[in-house]
C-alpha cells in the first residue's frame, strides 16, 4: 500500500511543476469555471498517457530524433503562442459580470487545447522518458506486468488528482478575487503561454539551424 501512495505521490510531483498547461487550467478556470480548467487538464493527462504507452513501446526512441523534435518544438510553439494570444483577446471577459459571460468554448476544443498543449512539449518526452523509464526499469526486474499496470495508475491518478485540485482552485479564484486581479490573473497566464512558446521557438531554431 506504501508503495502505491509513493506512485501517487509521484504523478503529483509530475504534474506539479509550472508549465503551459497548469498556466492554461489558470486562465481557463477563471475565465469559464472548472469544467473548463479540467478539461485542459484530461487533455493533457490523454497526452501523458500517450507518452507513457510510447515509453513503454520503445517508441519515444523515434520521438528523440532531431527531425521530430524539432517539428515538436516548432509546434509547441505555435500551439503556445497562440493559445497564449487568445487568452490576452480574451482577458477582459474575465472582468464581465455572471449575467454578462460570454458564451464558452466547447468543451472538446478545451480538451484538445490541453492535449495539443502537452503532447508539443518535447520537455514532456524527456520527463517520461526519464521519470517513467527509470519506474518502468525498476518494476519490471522486481515485479510482474501486473505490479507494473498497477503502479502505472497509481502515477495516473496522482495526475487526475492535481488536474481536478487545479480546476477547483483555478474556478475559486474568480469567487473571491476582484475583478481587477481576476484579469491581471489571466493576462500573466496567458502571457507566460506566448513566453513558453518563444522558448520552444527559440529550442526549435536551434536545432533547425545549429545555433
Amino acid at each position: 500500500m506504501s508503495s502505491f501512495i509513493s506512485y501517487i505521490i509521484l504523478g503529483l510531483s509530475l504534474a506539479a511543476p509550472i508549465g503551459p498547461v497548469n498556466a492554461a487550467q489558470l486562465d481557463k478556470g477563471i475565465k469559464q469555471g472548472f469544467t473548463h480548467s479540467w478539461f485542459i487538464g484530461l487533455g493533457s493527462l490523454s497526452a501523458d498517457i500517450v507518452y507513457m504507452l510510447a515509453v513503454y513501446f520503445g517508441v519515444v526512441n523515434f520521438l528523440e530524433l532531431p527531425f521530430m523534435k524539432s517539428f515538436l518544438w516548432s509546434f509547441g510553439c505555435f500551439v503556445l503562442i497562440y493559445t497564449g494570444i487568445e487568452g490576452l483577446v480574451g482577458a477582459k471577459q474575465v472582468a464581465n459580470n455572471q449575467s454578462k459571460r460570454s458564451k464558452p468554448s466547447s468543451l472538446s476544443k478545451t480538451f484538445f487545447t490541453g492535449f495539443f498543449l502537452s503532447i508539443s512539449n518535447p520537455l514532456t518526452i524527456l520527463f517520461w522518458l526519464g521519470i517513467y523509464g527509470s519506474v518502468l526499469a525498476e518494476t519490471a526486474s522486481e515485479y510482474d506486468i501486473n505490479h507494473l499496470a498497477l503502479y502505472s495508475f497509481a502515477i495516473i491518478l496522482g495526475l487526475i488528482i492535481w488536474d481536478f485540485t487545479m480546476a477547483i482552485v483555478a474556478s475559486g479564484f474568480r469567487k473571491i478575487l476582484t475583478n481587477t486581479i481576476l484579469v491581471w490573473i489571466s493576462v500573466i497566464s496567458a502571457l507566460s503561454l506566448v513566453g513558453f512558446g518563444i522558448y520552444f521557438g527559440y529550442k526549435a531554431c536551434q536545432l533547425l539551424f545549429n545555433i
